[in-house]
């Protein structure tokens, strides 16, 4: 079974395309759960109609099945994404 970090660390190759962050780096990964059948990660998105939704979804069901051999469910959460939710929020001075 793959740990919490080696799936956040799968999970970082997949990237907001308008900021170039990794959703980690973002902290948008809220949750994983992986006692759930399927593997269900709880995230947000940096907004509510991110235009990019389906795809980052898509990336990171195929990230985390990729590293935990298992079907993978994104579940996103109602909650308003802010920089102070960064574990760097001084990464945002790069984009």
């Amino acid at each position: 079974m793959a740990t919490d970090a080696e799936i956040k660390t799968a999970l970082e190759e997949v990237v907001d395309p308008e900021i170039h962050l990794s959703i980690v780096e973002l902290g948008l990964v809220r949750e994983i759960d992986q006692s759930a059948d399927p593997v269900v990660i709880r995230m947000l998105l940096t907004t509510p109609f991110c235009p990019y939704a389906p795809q980052i979804v898509q990336q990171v069901k195929d990230a985390a099945t990729g590293v935990t051999g298992k079907a993978t469910e994104v579940e996103i959460l109602p909650e308003q994404w802010t920089p102070e939710m960064m574990p760097d929020p001084g990464l945002l001075g790069r984009w």
